[in-house]
């Protein structure tokens, strides 16, 4: 099971991290992905990162903004997310992919959790 928390209502160009919680023996061999949906859109790719945290990828749309980033001791794996916009404004989903390699579509991913809700004002 996955569990985000952190979300919030953010001003514009502020920070904020989010975290997923993973219950289970995979978490440290799972790649991890961060998804977000705004009303009346579909759900789109964020960031993953490798099982290890040594790769990861993010889109282009938040690149040079939110990061990445896991604890395998922890069961954890973080989003941070800097330089806000209101167009981040969404709920935000974390994600487990039973592979080793980075995922990048939401079909890809095996597991899901509850999202978090954003919303960053201007």
């Amino acid at each position: 099971q996955l569990q985000a928390s952190g979300g919030g209502l953010v001003q514009a160009g502020g920070s904020l991290r989010l975290s997923c919680a993973a219950s289970g023996r995979t978490f440290s061999s799972s790649v991890m992905g961060w998804f977000r949906q705004a009303p009346g859109k579909e759900r789109e790719f964020v960031t993953t990162i490798s099982w290890n945290g040594r790769r990861s990828y993010s889109a282009d749309s938040v690149k040079g903004r939110f990061t990445i980033s896991r604890d395998n001791a922890q069961n954890t794996v973080y989003l941070r997310l800097n330089s806000l916009k209101p167009e981040d404004t969404a709920v935000y989903y974390c994600a487990a992919r039973n592979d080793y390699r980075l995922g990048y579509k939401a079909g890809e991913y095996d597991s899901w959790g509850q999202g978090t809700q954003l919303t960053v004002s201007s």
